[in-house]
């Protein structure tokens, strides 16, 4: 196996969340106030397999490199945002909102890692709001040139 299988925990509120669409779309306004809304947005991921590696870039605008937390669990990869900070973040006053749909909340996705990737060799890089990890795979895994010897 050498692909990464994206789990997929929140598929019944993703139909939830297209149902709200389906709503918005004839009453112009969300059946779930946007302010109460339970429902989160997992983040968008782009994975890649180059010869060496795999590549997993996640975007992440409004969250800083010190709000995510990366765990590998044997062949799991978990990518979250720390809950706790996340949800008790205060804003300075700076006036009465009259309207407020930006927010950033919290998440977890987890990846299942493919058999030939190294867990012991996953780095990673926050840059203008793109998570970049880069997945080895294992020595053995790589793709080899075999030179063939002349008698």
């Amino acid at each position: 196996m050498k692909t990464l299988a994206v789990y997929r925990p929140n598929r019944i509120q993703n139909a939830l969340s297209d149902f709200d669409r389906y709503f918005e779309s004839f009453f112009g306004d969300s059946v779930f106030n946007p302010a109460t809304r339970t429902f989160t947005h997992l983040p968008s991921v782009d994975i890649r397999e180059t010869e060496k590696s795999y590549v997993l870039d996640m975007e992440l605008p409004g969250y800083d490199e010190k709000d995510i937390e990366i765990h590998v669990d044997g062949s799991s990869l978990s990518v979250s945002s720390k809950q706790d900070e996340m949800q008790n973040v205060k804003e300075p006053d700076q006036g009465t909102w009259v309207l407020r749909e930006r927010r950033v909340s919290s998440f977890a996705r987890s990846f299942k890692l493919p058999e030939n990737s190294n867990p012991e060799e996953i780095s990673a890089e926050f840059k203008n709001g793109i998570l970049s990890m880069e997945i080895k795979k294992r020595a053995e895994a790589q793709k080899r040139a075999i030179k063939i010897g002349v008698k």
